[in-house]
């Protein structure tokens, strides 16, 4: 039986990042677009606080925006395009981790 051999390159910026979430759907192209992002709480642009002369930083008095601790930042960095044959591979390789990973738990 012939072989083939796969080299894999790699990026000098090559970085996996966290992520828990993503959003995207099937292009006008047909493609399966898929955005990948870090969900967490937003934080501040600014806060203003008391100052009290005894023990140094007091009360908070105003924060920008205000409702910031209501609020979360959906981050997105990258994000990938691939054809219907390439999903469908993806969609199995993915499901036979998740398979190996439940028999773990």
């Amino acid at each position: 039986m012939d072989t083939v051999k796969f080299k894999y390159k790699f990026d000098q910026n090559y970085n996996p990042k966290y992520i828990n979430g993503a959003i995207g759907g099937v292009s006008p192209m047909g493609d399966i677009v898929i955005n990948f992002y870090l969900e967490r709480p937003s934080l501040p642009k600014q806060q203003d606080f008391e100052v009290d002369n005894t023990i140094g930083i007091g009360k908070l008095v105003e924060t920008d925006p205000t409702d910031f601790d209501k609020s979360y930042v959906r981050f997105i960095e990258n994000g990938i395009v691939m054809n219907y044959k390439t999903a469908k591979e993806v969609h199995k390789w993915l499901g036979e981790h998740i398979e190996n990973l439940e028999m773990l738990m």
